[in-house]
């Protein structure tokens, strides 16, 4: 464990309070970072294939076989587009409420990686600013007696805050660029789908109320 452990705990007493606080913030955007690629993998985001085919079947008149293909889907956004397929005519404001709804819920922490990304860097700043000064208050305690290498070694230090700050702030910047662009594919996807559904192509196939709800 000292093997592994080692290198951080030196890290961490060589650069101080300040670097405790982003290896801390980097344990934490780690987890975050982990939990939303599981949540994706669980909601099936670009994974749209059976989706793709019910909409298409859809939209070229054959309701069976959109049905079909719909609950073959793992996709998140099945529910919104079955709505779809039941609801009457101009319901597209709800069903895009529906489904933002559903990229809420994908969004979440995504306000804490974008916070990391732009905050860790001025921590990492703010840290070698305080070295500066500790260096600096040194070589005036040491009056004519400065020895450069302990100037050079608390500027090195000091510097030390910065670089980890920007490793912790770059990979959480690289991250939440590949989540946002895969939420702003998912908006597409959505969107082209509830709009397919309720204007077909094929004449005569816009979504109908479901039977039940006829008889009642």
């Amino acid at each position: 464990m000292d093997n592994v452990f080692g290198p951080f705990r030196q890290i961490a007493e060589t650069g101080g309070p300040v670097v405790v606080v982003l290896m801390c913030v980097a344990v934490l955007t780690l987890a975050v970072a982990i939990y939303k690629v599981w949540q994706f993998w669980m909601a099936a985001v670009g994974r749209h294939n059976a989706l793709s085919l019910a909409v298409a079947a859809w939209d070229s008149g054959d309701h069976g076989a959109a049905r079909a293909a719909l609950a073959r889907s793992n996709s998140y956004l099945a529910p919104v587009v079955e709505m779809a397929m039941s609801a009457p005519a101009g319901g597209a404001a709800r069903l895009q409420a529906e489904a933002e709804t559903r990229f809420a819920k994908l969004e979440q922490g995504f306000r804490l990686l974008d916070s990391v990304a732009q905050l860790a860097p001025l921590l990492g700043l703010f840290g070698t600013v305080l070295g500066m000064i500790e260096a600096f208050q040194s070589m005036q305690a040491a009056g004519s007696q400065v020895d450069p290498s302990i100037l050079a070694g608390g500027i090195w230090v000091a510097l030390l805050t910065t670089a980890v700050g920007l490793v912790v702030a770059m990979p959480t910047a690289l991250v939440l660029s590949w989540f946002e662009q895969r939420m702003e594919a998912e908006r597409v996807i959505a969107d082209k789908a509830i709009l397919t559904v309720l204007h077909p192509a094929v004449a005569g196939s816009s979504p109908q109320p479901d039977s039940t709800s006829a008889r009642g």
